[in-house]
């Protein structure tokens, strides 16, 4: 074999080998999915995920009010340089037993930065709680509840961004899974 072709076939290997170490494996949890926009399933330890909508809320606009209810009081104040960020998900179970949905979910952007939820309390009843189970052969929202009723027909979990982050895109939402082995979902959200 010529030595151009040798270093081509290399060269060809490890471009191989990094492309598949980069699918699939995260830090030694378990496997990666990964969606490039809101809409796209995510299947994540027996439940399905789906951002619906991820949008910027305003806490004085009439039709956002009813979701930004039940903030907690150390949390309502923003900095000028904040903003309030919903997102607003499915879950899905097409398993036999009722699951949990992740308690691990986080925002972040291309320069590290990340964000974690608002833990909204009981009255709001638009939030995404991952203490609540998702009922087997169901979706979270189910039918005739509040969640289900909106626009995004999704349960909303809420952030506080940065101004900058905005401009840091692709915003990248990050779920892990409750499962063996832990699965992590990757969803490129459109801001």
């Amino acid at each position: 074999m010529t030595r151009p072709r040798r270093l081509s076939l290399l060269l060809f290997a490890l471009l191989v080998s990094a492309t598949l170490s980069a699918c699939g494996v995260h830090e030694s949890k378990g496997l990666v999915r990964t969606a490039d926009t809101e809409g796209t399933y995510l299947d994540i330890n027996g439940l399905k995920y789906q951002v619906e909508v991820s949008r910027q809320m305003n806490v004085y606009d009439t039709q956002d009010k009813p979701y930004m209810v039940g903030i907690p009081k150390a949390q309502q104040h923003l900095d000028p340089d904040q903003i309030w960020f919903g997102v607003f998900m499915r879950v899905q179970n097409e398993g036999s037993k009722p699951l949990r949905p992740s308690d691990d979910v986080q925002i972040s952007d291309t320069q590290g930065k990340v964000y974690r939820p608002i833990g909204l309390q009981q009255v709001n009843t638009y939030a995404y709680r991952s203490y609540d189970y998702v009922p087997a052969g169901q979706i979270e929202p189910l039918m005739d509840t509040p969640g289900y009723d909106t626009p995004a027909r999704g349960l909303m979990i809420l952030f506080k961004l940065t101004l900058t982050t905005l401009n840091n895109r692709p915003l990248v939402m990050k779920i892990e899974g409750r499962g063996t082995p832990q699965q992590t979902g990757l969803i490129d959200l459109d801001v």
